[in-house]
């Protein structure tokens, strides 16, 4: 009955807020009021009991913050064993000529029974729990405890930022979100002040040392002068009791510095102290066995205590013996459980069967894996991240990552370029040579082994490394294996940019563009036309070599276009008009005037007249052929004068010509008149249709 009441009483206490503030007025009333000896002996008790359940529920909870009032907790427990000590010393200098009892029979016990009765023994024994307090467990939490709490904080604003993040991503829910924020305010508060309590600990040791010193003398000054005890009795009598004091405050001291010492020291886990030691220490069969061996080693030595030495090293041993047991037999119980899913029979197929194709891909033999090898110093990846930077800088949107990756079915020197799953391009290179490769001015030729350069298709020639120097100043450009792989790839690239531009691609660009123009990018799409248009018009752009990095001019130019026509080539054409300024500035720069080939009249009107829809004009093959040579014969005068080849032709034939004479061609321009910005001059160099068997305006 009486257990029930006073535990309905401190439930009373702790719902009215009343149990700490009157516990303070105590321990602060034990300071200026006398105690009986009785009193003491029953709130020393009470001080070792406190501060070993602190030590327990330390040992017992999971997580640090389990226990965030532990820094409140040893403040006041602090409190209380100093509060004690000023009690137990007034009592000893008051009343400790009458015996080692005057102070009650707990200070009395660890005096007499705990250190013998000796003085001498009982100052060396509270000397070394001093030291092992103070230097070693005080000392190590308090440092623990500033790093930790220096850490705690540092990482903060990180940890917000991570849930802000989740929180957008729509990982975790507002409610989750403010949960796991008043968390990571908590452990930083929790290690703020365990930062500060675990300076309680370290000051209670320096009290402790100094309240020693002066109990020892005070009691000698009062047994000898007010007492007229003899120098002997007075430091045995007064010397005991102040060891016992002393004893009686060290033991709970140094049960709460352990304390703290755990729980700055511990990690959050699924597990209390006592089973992470057990499973972490004791966990592992081979470190028993081994300390085993050594100890039965040691116990087979002449003159070691041996039955000590044997008895632990076969403890170890058979500890070790049971649990390789142990894990043996849990990986039988598991492996069919394991086993069993990886039969073929018994899995069913799913859509993580089927591997999608890789948009670039890149294929090299045996012999190239150095070279994409990072460990063996290979650079082609390095290379080829700066080809995706460079093209996605000029060509206007994030070219894809290129998957590499060896087969065997390919020569050991060659590699291949494939995009969508299909061969663009393949090549063969020597990883031990270098590319010498003939511009067309060398001075003279080389010995080596002889090809084509696999990008551009010039004369070159695989050298040794030591002839870079003599290469050069024959005139030759000399290139690493590397270099020459990630410059194929360039070309191959750009040629097919089209290919490698969906709707994915176009939706970043135009959500890229919408945080600077939000307003255009909502009346364009899916307002004004599809995506799907959107997406054509681009790819016809970078079909012709027109990079798409102005998109803003490029979305202007469709919703302006877009009420009247959704025609992907009608649309292509308006929006190469108002590219016409940077269309011409990569062909010709900043020269004044463009040099171009046109069309004679009467072709130019037999074209038009043969127009049928949207197929093109429907020529006879003679006609065709003649016209093709012609051009190409045009062509190659202005690539040896050093000029851009650009065939200037009407509006309705542009489209149709492009794509007709771009592909067989290289370096060929197709522009339309309305295409030339204003400002700009035309000389015409050339007028195509003009040579034999073309008809001729009659």
């Amino acid at each position: 009955m009486s257990a029930g009441a006073a535990s309905l009483s401190l439930r009373d206490m702790a719902r009215s807020g009343l149990g700490v503030p009157l516990l303070l007025v105590m321990v602060l009333a034990m300071m200026v009021l006398p105690l009986p000896a009785v009193a003491l002996d029953a709130l020393f008790t009470f001080n070792i009991s406190l501060s070993l359940i602190i030590l327990l529920v330390v040992l017992y909870t999971l997580r640090p913050l389990d226990f965030a009032v532990f820094p409140t907790v040893l403040l006041v427990a602090t409190l209380l064993r100093l509060a004690l000590n000023v009690a137990s010393t007034r009592v000893v200098l008051l009343n400790g000529h009458t015996g080692t009892d005057a102070a009650g029979h707990v200070i009395q016990a660890f005096g007499e029974f705990v250190v013998g009765g000796s003085y001498a023994v009982g100052l060396v024994v509270f000397v070394i729990l001093v030291i092992i307090n103070f230097v070693v467990v005080t000392k190590g939490a308090g440092r623990v405890s500033e790093v930790s709490a220096r850490f705690t904080l540092d990482a903060l604003p990180g940890k917000q930022m991570a849930i802000d993040a989740d929180l957008n991503a729509g990982i975790i829910t507002q409610e989750e979100a403010k949960a796991r924020r008043a968390e990571i305010a908590r452990e930083a508060d929790f290690y703020g002040a365990m930062d500060g309590a675990s300076k309680f600990v370290r000051g209670d040791a320096i009290a402790g040392i100094l309240i020693l010193l002066i109990n020892i003398l005070g009691g000698l000054a009062v047994g000898t002068l007010q007492h007229g005890m003899s120098l002997a009795d007075a430091g045995r009598t007064y010397t005991l009791l102040t060891i016992g004091d002393g004893l009686v405050a060290q033991i709970p001291s140094l049960l709460l510095s352990t304390a703290t010492a755990i729980i700055v020291t511990r990690i959050s886990a699924e597990a209390d102290v006592t089973q992470q030691v057990l499973s972490q220490l004791f966990g592992h069969p081979r470190a028993l066995a081994i300390t085993g061996a050594v100890i039965g080693l040691l116990g087979l030595v002449p003159g070691m205590p041996n039955a000590a030495f044997l008895t632990l090293g076969g403890a170890c041993a058979g500890g070790a013996w049971l649990l390789a047991r142990r894990a043996r037999a849990e990986l039988v119980e598991e492996q069919p459980q394991v086993a069993q899913p990886q039969r073929p029979e018994e899995r069913d197929l799913s859509w993580d069967d089927v591997q999608p194709v890789d948009i670039i891909g890149l294929e090299v033999g045996y012999r190239l894996i150095p070279l994409v090898d990072r460990n063996q110093g290979g650079e082609l990846m390095a290379r080829i991240r700066g080809v995706r930077k460079k093209l996605s800088q000029e060509l206007g949107f994030l070219i894809q990552p290129v998957h590499i990756r060896d087969n065997l079915d390919l020569a050991p020197n060659a590699y291949r370029i494939s995009l969508l799953g299909v061969p663009a391009g393949e090549g063969e290179v020597h990883p031990d040579r270098e590319l010498a490769i003939n511009p067309g001015e060398a001075a003279a030729g080389l010995d080596g082994i002889p090809t084509k350069d696999p990008a551009f298709g010039l004369d070159a020639v695989w050298i040794e490394p030591a002839r870079r120097e003599e290469a050069q100043a024959l005139g030759y450009t000399v290139v690493d294996p590397a270099t020459v792989i990630a410059t194929h790839l360039s070309v191959v690239l750009q040629e097919h940019a089209a290919e490698l531009l969906g709707h994915e691609e176009a939706q970043q660009m135009l959500d890229v563009l919408a945080r600077s123009a939000p307003k255009l990018v909502e009346d364009l799409v899916p307002k004004a036309l599809p995506l799907g248009v959107v997406v054509k018009v681009l790819q016809n752009l970078l079909a012709e070599g027109v990079p798409v990095r102005d998109m803003r001019t490029i979305a202007e130019t469709l919703a302006e276009h877009a009420p009247r026509s959704q025609d992907p080539d009608a649309l292509t054409a308006a929006v190469r008009v108002a590219l016409g300024r940077h269309i011409v500035q990569r062909i010709n720069g900043m020269a004044g005037e463009l040099p171009v080939i046109t069309l004679d009249p009467a072709l130019e009107q037999l074209l038009q007249q043969s127009m049928q829809g949207d197929g093109g004009p429907v020529l006879e093959p003679g006609i065709a052929e003649r016209i093709h040579q012609e051009l190409e014969a045009l062509a190659r005068r202005q690539e040896a004068m050093g000029q851009p080849v650009v065939l200037l032709v009407p509006q309705p034939l542009r489209a149709w010509l492009a794509r007709w004479l771009r592909p067989s061609i290289r370096g060929l321009h197709v522009l339309a008149y309305p295409e030339i910005p204003d400002g700009r001059q035309v000389r015409v160099v050339a007028t195509l249709g003009t040579g034999g068997g073309l008809p001729q305006k009659g």
